[in-house]
């Protein structure tokens, strides 16, 4: 009886980063082969959602596990084109972005694909938290709103390429004095928050924006997002909380920040002139009001649980 091999598929954005994915795509499919996958690979296209209809067609062809190559907004692609379905492959991840916050929690390494991709030889998986807004679009790292949140999709992506991180600290200067509180109210598991915000986070991981105590109890299984407010648009106070942020996550006690678990929340905007722009994953997702929800444990990812951090996961 002929032997029934597993199937991958790789794809990956070669724009992405400083372009180090082309460099590695052989030693990638190596690993891949050699851990038993017949393994394809699909280069995304500047055409919109290139790796998420891709992903849609690998997972709706029964393939065993997807390999994305590429920043958040790449593998945020991905799960969109996977979690609607019933048929939801593995997935795992090859780095090659700016910030790679999503990455940064599954430890997975950095700046090495081949590495990356030989994770998936240890054969350590789990069913991890994504969220939804709008409906019908999904997120893994974060849904944000607030002047700063819209950097990342502000940034030219020819200039992410060019110059990496420095790209949003220069596109952060320049947004920093125009963020300003707005009158809000938002429904969550444990009440109704009315007030001024300047900022708001939706997270479920630790790392947003390359800072991994952001979110410093925030767990990738258990069913919660990590709500933050932050409730003052005064420069000195904003970047007093950045200082703490550094500084292992002391921000979240602060008095001018609001910080709780929830499974689900509704933003409203109370100035209906001026809604939020929600950032999903670091692209532009739509505008308040917006409902947002976990799906729990709803996709399985490759992790290293070597060296990832036991208090982000209930069980591992």
């Amino acid at each position: 009886m002929k032997e029934v091999r597993k199937r991958a598929r790789l794809i990956y954005n070669p724009t992405s980063g400083q372009e180090i994915i082309k460099q590695n795509i052989a030693e990638v499919l190596e690993v891949l082969e050699g851990l038993g996958y017949e393994t394809s690979a699909f280069q995304t296209k500047p055409d919109p959602l290139s790796a998420q209809k891709e992903a849609e067609r690998a997972a709706k062809a029964d393939f065993d596990l997807v390999l994305v190559a590429g920043g958040d907004g790449t593998i945020n692609e991905v799960v969109n084109g996977i979690a609607p379905l019933e048929h939801r492959p593995k997935i795992a991840i090859i780095p090659t972005g700016t910030t790679n916050d999503y990455a940064r929690a599954l430890k997975i390494p950095m700046g090495d694909p081949v590495a990356a991709a030989k994770i998936i030889a240890k054969n350590e998986t789990k069913q991890i938290d994504i969220g939804r807004a709008f409906g019908d679009k999904y997120f893994i790292n974060i849904a944000a709103a607030g002047a700063l949140t819209e950097l990342t999709f502000s940034v030219p992506s020819e200039l992410k390429t060019r110059l990496g991180y420095l790209a949003y600290v220069a596109k952060g200067i320049e947004m920093f004095p125009k963020s300003k509180a707005r009158p809000v109210r938002i429904y969550h598991d444990w009440g109704i928050f009315t007030g001024e915000v300047s900022l708001v986070f939706v997270a479920l991981t630790n790392s947003i924006g390359g800072f991994e105590q952001f979110a410093p109890d925030s767990k990738l299984d258990d069913g919660n997002f990590t709500l933050i407010l932050v409730k003052t648009d005064k420069i000195l106070d904003m970047l007093s909380l950045l200082v703490q942020a550094i500084n292992g996550g002391q921000h979240v006690s602060d008095v001018n920040v609001e910080y709780l678990k929830t499974s689900k929340l509704r933003i409203e905007t109370l100035d209906q002139e001026e809604p939020f722009m929600l950032n999903l994953d670091g692209e532009y997702g739509g505008d308040t009001p917006v409902d947002l929800e976990v799906c729990h444990n709803h996709i399985e990812f490759f992790v290293n649980r070597e060296a990832i951090d036991q208090g982000i996961i209930h069980e591992i």
